[in-house]
């Protein structure tokens, strides 16, 4: 029989806790624009003493790329919860774009976070980039998009919805929704649908976004 893992220590809790509250305090600067604070900066903000940063991490680098890292995993359990309703590949990426760009409104500093790190983003190995070129590619083998280079179709959908993002971050009364459904619309027309399946897919019902 395979033993049963240990339950999770008083100390194990502490650590995990500051751990998370070191997460918070690095994506909370990373949202303001602000990477060049300090450790003490950094400590002080997660209300935790100087000496702990260095029980989980190596750097502060470290630290803000794993904040970087965690933030697109709350992204990327929102976006295959939701897509796994659909089959067509297709509708699929547009649900996923579509669905992003509500985001902003929903989880600002999570998108900020993303936003600060600039397209580099999308030559990451979680989040958005993986999850478009899985989606693209299948699209393309199901005859639902015209071939195109993955990587080059990668890098246009997320400058694409990357400057979405940006727009509705910059524009607090912007209609997320509806510059959402317009991007979304231009994008299966890059990838070569044509326009009647383009309006259907970027306008039809969305399910629910999950609690974060």
């Amino acid at each position: 029989m395979t033993a049963e893992p240990a339950a999770p220590t008083r100390t194990d809790r502490r650590r995990e806790r500051t751990r998370n509250a070191l997460l918070a305090a690095a994506r909370g600067f990373l949202s303001e624009g602000r990477s060049s604070v300090s450790i003490q900066e950094i400590t002080d903000a997660a209300d935790v003493g100087f000496g702990s940063f260095y029980n989980h991490f190596d750097s502060k680098e470290q630290l803000f790329d794993e904040a970087v890292r965690s933030a697109l995993l709350v992204y990327s359990e929102m976006r295959d919860q939701i897509v796994a309703l659909y089959e067509d590949p297709a509708e699929v990426f547009a649900v996923s774009f579509r669905m992003t760009g509500r985001l902003q409104r929903r989880i600002p500093e999570m998108v900020k976070v993303v936003l600060n790190s600039g397209m580099g983003v999308m030559l990451r190995n979680e989040g958005l980039a993986p999850r478009a070129r899985h989606d693209i590619r299948a699209a393309q083998d199901a005859g639902r998009f015209e071939p195109m280079d993955a990587d080059l179709a990668v890098m246009s959908a997320g400058g694409a919805l990357l400057g979405l993002l940006q727009l509705l971050d910059a524009d607090p009364g912007a209609d997320a929704d509806a510059l959402s459904d317009e991007m979304t619309y231009r994008m299966l027309r890059m990838f070569g649908m044509n326009k009647r399946t383009a309006e259907r897919l970027s306008t039809g019902p969305l399910p629910e976004i999950p609690e974060l």
